[in-house]
């Protein structure tokens, strides 16, 4: 069992990443006022000490804890360390992602040490945004200087705590969204005074108002946490910044919790070969494993590997079916010479592609035709991550020893990638059998299949059904043939966006049944035969037969008088074109009923 400390956006998102997991866990917050909604999570309300924090482990069988709470809830983390070594139980930290630390920003390393710059600094308005709980902690300046304002929130318990300091209540301000700005300017301070409480604490449009006001910054670091401060209870403590981090070390912790686990996209372990190989060849270091930046602005760990003149990473698909699970994919690094007839003073790296990476050799893709299968987000990444480690001009080689062999079972050799796999990922992670990784596909296929300058693209479930369909247009590209799995609604929608004017469908019996009954994503957690409709269907066709032993769909074709197949299968397509037409307004849409001896069946004359 897991149990979360929250009461923060990092709480919240915790919450997120475990509800994916559908198992039981528990949520802590200190009050009522900090409770969300929860399906599979149960709440914990109210302040506990240490000794009810460990009954309440024990009570509940807990085996690891997420410390989602407050950087600056310092005592808080203590205890939990204490708590992890008594339970014997490993700690996630799930931290935020903080900027840099800008030279123009005035760093405190504690209150004491703030109220000493901002005397030495001649401030004497100030507007702290450092919350209620710090009054006590300033109190020296406060009460020294009388132009000085805090914001808290407008609520009781706040209220309580500025009294209990004997604070002014007339130097009071109060909290509202996005209203930094309008306080500054009706105030007047000389700086503000604020917590480095990391992007999801608002920290960067606190500070951006008060550049944009020409006024000093000063800034209380965060608190030191493990491993970058003494852990003197040894606990184990895997500290992340982002939801796929979370998920990814809950999966290394507690295995069962997930039915499922994630796993990393080729752009990612792309990009861990290449930081990998650039730290070997500048600092002559050879890490286990390496940070990696996602595009989402959250940092993971990948475990690497080294050869003679590389470095690589075996990609873990994690749960999802990826023929490419188990790929070593390798990064080679090099300095550019300034003078090298090649170098680009506009891009510090070179990205290349060696053996076992595809090349595009049509249109539609990120980059033309020539070029290697190296996508537009693993390139960003790679630059990005490398940027944080040199400013060297480098030539990076990203290679797959055995990925020319893997590509003949993916969908590139229909989408012109030649000679290998590509590098993809738009997020980094890929979770297992993911929707979004499934429709993010679809949606390649059918930019690549209107490149190719085709009139009509024709989509289809699967191999089988578009083996049968493309007979009736021999004179198609096999670009212009994509496969949609069960997300018919989600193709057409997609060919809207696209403008393709005239799409042609093509579906078997099994998910014709499905999409008549208006269920456009087909798969079989989602939608199951339904026979009262099939029912329904029959009478609204004039077909009068017994269904009651049926179990599969396409036992219809069996039992169904041949005269009158036709008029079910127009019956059929009908009921699928009142779901589908709406998807493509603007385009020309063709349905196709096809039996499993290959017999189509159409309502629509055939173009």
């Amino acid at each position: 069992m897991i149990l979360v400390f929250g009461g923060t956006t990092e709480g919240r998102k915790a919450v997120e990443v475990l509800e994916e997991g559908g198992s039981p866990y528990f949520y802590s917050t200190r009050s009522d006022g900090q409770k969300i909604e929860l399906v599979h999570g149960n709440h914990l309300t109210g302040g506990m000490e240490v000794p009810e924090m460990i009954q309440c482990c024990k009570e509940h069988s807990i085996r690891l804890i997420i410390d989602a709470a407050h950087p600056f809830a310092e005592e808080l983390h203590r205890n939990l360390l204490f708590v992890a070594k008594h339970i014997q139980a490993p700690i996630i930290r799930y931290d935020r992602i903080y900027p840099p630390h800008d030279q123009d920003l005035i760093w405190c390393k504690d209150y004491n040490d703030a109220i000493q710059l901002l005397e030495a600094n001649g401030i004497e308005r100030l507007l702290a945004l450092t919350g209620v709980n710090t009054i006590g902690r300033l109190r020296p300046y406060w009460e020294k200087y009388e132009d000085s304002w805090f914001r808290i929130l407008n609520r009781r318990a706040s209220h309580f705590v500025a009294k209990a300091n004997r604070f002014p209540e007339e130097r009071l301000v109060y909290y509202e969204t996005d209203d930094t700005t309008d306080l500054i300017r009706d105030l007047q301070p000389q700086a503000i005074i604020t917590k480095e409480s990391g992007l999801s604490g608002g920290f960067t449009e606190k500070v951006e108002a008060a550049r944009q006001a020409g006024i000093k910054v000063f800034v209380v670091e965060r608190p030191n946490y493990p491993p970058h401060t003494p852990n003197p209870q040894n606990v184990h403590i895997e500290t992340v910044n982002g939801p796929y981090g979370l998920r990814r070390a809950v999966e290394k912790l507690l295995p069962e919790f997930y039915p499922l686990h994630s796993g990393l996209t080729t752009g990612t372990c792309a990009t861990a070969a290449a930081i990998a190989a650039t730290i070997r060849l500048l600092k002559n270091e050879t890490p286990e494993e390496v940070p990696v930046l996602l595009p989402d602005g959250e940092t993971i760990h990948v475990a690497v590997s080294y050869g003679e003149n590389y470095a690589s990473v075996f990609k873990d698909a994690g749960d999802d079916p990826d023929v490419t699970d188990g790929l070593e994919i390798r990064a080679s690094v090099k300095p550019i010479p300034a003078d090298a007839p090649t170098r680009s003073l506009s891009d510090t790296f070179e990205i290349l592609g060696g053996e076992g990476v595809g090349t595009f050799t049509l249109p539609g893709f990120d980059y033309p035709p020539g070029s290697p299968a190296i996508n537009k987000a693993p390139r960003e990444m790679i630059r990005q991550n490398l940027t944080a480690i040199t400013d060297d001009p480098l030539s990076i080689t990203i290679s797959v020893p055995e990925g020319e062999a893997i590509a003949k079972r993916t969908f590139n050799p229909r989408l012109g990638i030649e000679g290998g796999i590509s590098i993809i990922g738009v997020s980094g992670i890929v979770k297992p059998f993911s929707e979004e990784a499934f429709i993010d596909s679809i949606r390649k296929c059918m930019t690549v299949a209107q490149a190719s300058g085709t009139n009509r693209v024709v989509i289809n479930s699967g191999g089988k059904s578009e083996r049968f369909v493309k007979a009736l247009y021999p004179t198609l590209p096999r670009q212009a043939f994509v496969e949609y799995g069960n997300y018919i609604g989600e193709t057409l929608k997609i060919a809207h966006e696209l403008d393709i004017q005239e799409v042609t469908l093509g579906v078997m019996l099994g998910k014709a049944v499905k999409l008549a009954a208006g269920h456009l994503d087909t798969h079989s957690r989602k939608a199951t035969m339904d026979k009262a409709f099939i029912s329904e269907i029959l009478e609204e066709a004039g077909i009068h037969i017994d269904i009651s032993t049926l179990t599969l769909a396409r036992e219809l074709w069996e039992i169904i008088p041949e005269q009158q197949i036709q008029n079910f299968a127009s019956t059929i397509i009908r009921h699928c074109e009142s779901y589908c037409k709406p998807l493509l307004p603007n385009g020309t849409l063709t349905i196709l009923l096809i039996s499993d001896e290959g017999q189509i069946y159409g309502t629509r004359q055939l173009q």
